[in-house]
């Protein structure tokens, strides 16, 4: 196998334009980013620049560079042009001849270029045509509906095979790129290694055996050399001759060490390795992939409750702690691997271990995957459709997106972190219908794709990872049925779409819910990114245009006024928005755990930003932690307390939750104390915290103290202790709406020392009255923080650990709390 990688530097230039000057261009890359680079848009996610931009989507583009080719790499048998992603609709030339035309980003495009090739010098173009206009035109013939484009979403983005969220979603920005947005290469070989399927038999004790299926392109006498290395040893080697084209290799895995999700053991990656070789032992070609070895599949069976919804590793049930992943910037191509890996990282942090890849996005890149893997994330993975009706009673549309499954599985499948894959995202939610209409497509054309064909080619191409059509679904029926929560997967908004109190929450019975969830605005060091200061007011045009959810912003002042006091500055209406959208979260986080394991998973809306904006993220644009990316991690643990209010009967109930495969002693203890801080009775309970499963501890009866301090007076704070003292999980039960409560100055004393370790600034808060949300912010930067939004009761300090903080930033550096939001 010889490569010439013809990434890197290109022209591009708009067409129909003779008097366009060509500019340097970047690939991979976009449009967009070359013309920022070249100076010749403003950045479109600062105030409103994006409406300046959105030409650049509606015009026609081209590409082009020379390369060299020497006449040894035309002598091989075959040379093809490997294009693994165009963005979209792109014409192909070589040496000024046509030699292929794509109209599918998702896709991997391969082309014979061996006649269009010369010795030395060549030159290629593409030529990009607007998928906005295209989309549309196809449109004017026959519409077919997608949902929001008379609001935040431009239309025609379903009749082609482009991410859905560049023409705009109620979190992002309207902004149809284009360009060559993954690697680009001539391949030229005699043979090669066209397809490696890695499967996975667990059903002998203390051994796995890996079956790799192998497909080779090319004639002659080759073989194929198998080997599987764990820590650098080689634990399995086979080598196979090929008959027809294929190979079976069987490797042994004697002792397998396992992987398992994030939180419940290790993620040890086995590497495989596959060389084609000839008789003469040279290598032709290599595949090379890490693999977890383990079972992971959907677990649907007739239970008390209905039928059961969920995930199961190894043979053991485990409940589904995440959220739901957006691409992490509209321009992808600039997402930068480390950007990658601290997203990941703080998924991983918050004590997740279940990602859902959303289908209005793009099939991840690699390096979201091998993350994964080595991380402990799971991965429910959609296919690249979402709120929209599509034309599948198109036969090239149905032929284009049933190479781009088959490309995405087969790149995919080896993945130890994927767990599922989905056919769509909540087109069963009301785009469906017996027969086409005005806003939704017939069943028989929906079920053509989400209950024929994909699930189809998923059960030939990826036989160990299971299909669902939609999410959400039920299967008893074609659509899903919202008012039978028994089976299935659920998308729960009655909460900030339907305006229902966050309570709302503990009446759901849900198997399983995969999407719910609150907005709240970045923190101010991101606003004022986009934002003049005359502008840093939530109703200005400028913040109103960095809120994609039409009534979004009333919709946070609504909860907030419920909830809390109304602030006394924009900041601290930025800060308290978090607070509301954390609290939001932490009533269904905590009721879905108590429900296990009637419920086995919650995946919130929604993990990432793919610009600066208001939006339901836990992570900004910038990777920086909103109060509920902390509350998340506290929420997610391991093991939780949690209480459950009755304020008409004046009780608590105390619930331990545990995601651990081990049962264990500990200990209860809770405090019920005055605004104040005064102590006014407490207790504590042994327990025995029962494996994956919630139990409920003792109810605490409370009604003589409300008759004597009132409500508004009192706090109930419950701990859980490990056997050995060690503090586990703690939390807070107030029996009113923090608004009412008679918080006092709690005159929080900072202090400052190194970490013991060096490498971070320890940061020690303790204060005189009680502190209910806590956070850390210096006045010039973002910090990197170790814990924030927290509760300080008096006489009990708590130290942060500040991360890569420089002395002006630590100078500037203060405690605020819910108090200081509305002095």
């Amino acid at each position: 196998m010889k490569k010439i990688n013809l990434n890197g530097s290109w022209l591009v230039r708009r067409m129909g334009k003779e008097e366009a000057a060509w500019l340097p261009g970047m690939v991979p890359g976009c449009v967009d980013t070359d013309l920022l680079a070249a100076g010749e848009i403003p950045d479109p996610f600062y105030r409103d620049n994006e409406l300046q931009v959105m030409w650049v989507g509606e015009a026609d583009w081209l590409y082009r560079r020379a390369f060299e080719v020497p006449p040894s790499f035309l002598a091989l048998d075959t040379v093809l042009l490997r294009c693994t992603g165009l963005d979209t609709l792109a014409t192909i030339q070589i040496n000024g001849q046509e030699i292929g035309r794509t109209d599918n980003m998702f896709r991997t495009w391969e082309f014979d270029v061996k006649p269009f090739l010369r010795p030395g010098e060549n030159e290629i173009a593409i030529a990009f045509e607007s998928a906005l206009r295209i989309g549309q035109e196809y449109l004017s013939r026959r519409y077919i509906h997608s949902w929001s484009t008379d609001t935040h979403k431009l239309p025609g983005g379903n009749y082609v095979r482009k991410a859905a969220y560049h023409f705009g979603w109620d979190w992002g920005p309207k902004l149809v790129t284009c360009g060559i947005w993954r690697d680009i290469e001539l391949l030229g070989f005699g043979a090669r290694l066209e397809d490696v399927h890695r499967l996975q038999d667990h059903s002998r004790t203390g051994q796995v055996m890996l079956r790799a299926q192998v497909r080779v392109a090319g004639a002659g006498k080759q073989m194929v050399r198998c080997a599987v290395t764990y820590g650098g040893e080689v634990v399995a080697a086979q080598t196979s001759k090929i008959e027809d084209g294929f190979a079976g290799l069987d490797l042994a895995i004697t002792n397998p060490q396992l992987w398992w999700p994030n939180g419940l053991g290790e993620h040890p990656l086995y590497e495989v390795t596959v060389h084609l070789v000839d008789e003469q032992d040279t290598t032709l070609d290599t595949w090379q992939k890490r693999v977890g070895l383990r079972t992971l599949v959907l677990d649907r069976h007739e239970d008390e409750w209905g039928e059961s919804f969920q995930f199961v590793v190894n043979g053991v049930p485990f409940f589904a702690k995440g959220a739901n992943w957006i691409p992490a910037d509209n321009f992808v191509t600039r997402i930068p691997d480390r950007h990658y890996r601290r997203l990941l990282e703080d998924t991983a942090l918050a004590n997740m271990n279940m990602l859902r890849v959303w289908g209005g996005g793009i099939y991840e890149q690699d390096i979201f995957y091998d993350l994964c893997d080595e991380l402990g994330i799971c991965i429910w993975q959609d296919f690249m459709f979402a709120c929209a009706t599509y034309p599948t009673f198109d036969d090239g549309f149905m032929a284009t997106v049933e190479q781009e499954a088959i490309d995405n599985i087969q790149r995919l499948r080896h993945h130890a972190c994927l767990a599922l894959w989905c056919g769509n995202n909540e087109l069963e939610q009301g785009l469906v219908s017996e027969s086409w209409t005005p806003i939704s497509m017939s069943l028989s054309d929906y079920g053509r794709l989400f209950d024929e064909l994909l699930p189809e080619l998923v059960a030939v191409h990826d036989q160990q990872t299971d299909y669902w059509p939609s999410s959400p679904h039920s299967p008893h029926g074609n659509r899903y049925d919202w008012n039978n929560p028994r089976w299935g997967d659920a998308h729960v908004w009655e909460v900030w779409h339907g305006k229902e109190p966050f309570e709302y929450y503990r009446s759901c019975q849900h198997r399983f819910c995969s999407e719910f969830g609150f907005q709240s605005f970045p923190e101010p060091h991101t606003v004022y990114g986009y934002t003049l200061p005359e502008e840093r007011n939530i109703t200005s045009y400028v913040m109103e245009h960095h809120q994609r959810s039409g009534i979004g912003n009333q919709t946070i002042i609504h909860y907030m006024l419920d909830w809390f006091r109304m602030p006394t500055s924009f900041e601290n209406t930025l800060w308290l928005s978090q607070i509301v959208q954390g609290t939001s979260m932490r009533y269904a986080v905590e009721h879905w755990r108590r429900s296990m394991p009637r419920g086995m998973g919650t995946l919130y809306w929604q993990l990432n930003d793919c610009w600066p904006v208001a939006s339901w993220a836990s992570l900004d644009y910038f990777g920086r932690w909103k109060a509920l990316h902390y509350m998340a991690r506290r929420l997610n643990a391991p093991v939780i307390v949690s209480g459950v209010e009755d304020v008409t009967r004046g009780t608590v109930a105390i619930h331990v939750t545990s995601d651990r495969l081990d049962e264990e002693a500990g200990e209860v203890r809770w405090l019920v104390t005055t605004v104040a801080g005064g102590r006014v009775a407490d207790g504590r309970l042994p327990v025995i915290i029962p494996a994956q499963a919630d139990q409920l501890v003792t109810e605490l009866q409370l009604q003589e103290l409300i008759n004597q301090y009132g409500a508004r007076d009192l706090l109930i704070w419950l701990e859980l202790y490990d056997a050995v003292g060690n503090l586990c999980t703690q939390s807070l039960v107030t029996l009113v709406r923090p608004k009412h409560l008679a918080l006092l100055d709690p005159q929080i004393d900072v202090s400052f020392a190194p970490s013991a370790d060096g490498t971070a600034t320890a940061v020690t808060l303790e204060a005189q009255q009680t502190a209910l949300w806590v956070w850390l912010a210096a006045a010039e930067s973002a910090l990197r923080l170790s814990d924030n939004f927290f509760h300080l009761r008096p006489g009990q300090p708590v130290t942060v650990l500040v991360q890569d903080a420089d002395d002006a930033a630590l100078a500037s550096l203060r405690a605020q709390s819910l108090f200081d939001t509305y002095r």
